[in-house]
């Protein structure tokens, strides 16, 4: 476990897609009484359509732009924010989400991603045009990596397993 010097209120969550941020962060903040947030429900709130369809119409850099602003716009005060894939793109973005909150990597093997999403090209992945599962793998984990205040590995785990680890290892330092 990590040895943080902030003061924490909130717990991030940072992963792949499939990696189960918003199922267990939902758990979490039940678990810990915190508010939960989806920042993927708070970029088509704020856009006004389903992220598939903003990457269809403007493509995937004005998709992290608009995604950039709401990570800038987000209050992570006593709440678990599960963010998007892609959020670890954005520098500017997770300094300001993790300011006041451990960050967590939730760690699935590529493997385990390739069963787990079976709609990867319409599914509202912000990545490059004909960027494969595999490379865009490559690509972000070693950005959730260095994020990331604690890593825990979900791959071949249930949702509980993996929610118990992360209440163990965050219990330490979130104070709602």
């Amino acid at each position: 476990m990590v040895t943080l010097s902030k003061s924490i209120s909130s717990i991030v969550l940072i992963g792949m897609p499939g990696a189960g941020k918003s199922t267990i962060g939902v758990l979490i903040a039940d678990n810990l009484g915190l508010e939960f947030v989806d920042t993927d429900k708070s970029i088509e709130l704020e856009c006004g359509k389903p992220i598939q369809e903003l990457l269809n119409q403007s493509g995937y850099l004005a998709a992290r732009a608009v995604e950039e602003a709401v990570l800038l716009k987000e209050q992570a005060k006593n709440k678990v924010v599960s963010t998007g894939g892609s959020a670890v793109y954005s520098a500017a973005g997770m300094a300001h989400l993790t300011a006041n909150a451990v960050t967590v990597f939730l760690d699935v093997d590529i493997n385990e991603l390739t069963h787990r999403i079976e709609d990867f090209d319409t599914r509202g992945i912000m990545r490059k045009p004909d960027q494969s599962l595999t490379e865009l793998f490559a690509e972000r984990r070693q950005l959730y990596l260095r994020y990331a205040d604690i890593c825990i590995d979900c791959s071949g785990k249930g949702i509980q397993d993996c929610l118990q680890q992360v209440i163990a290892a965050t219990r330490p330092y979130v104070s709602s």
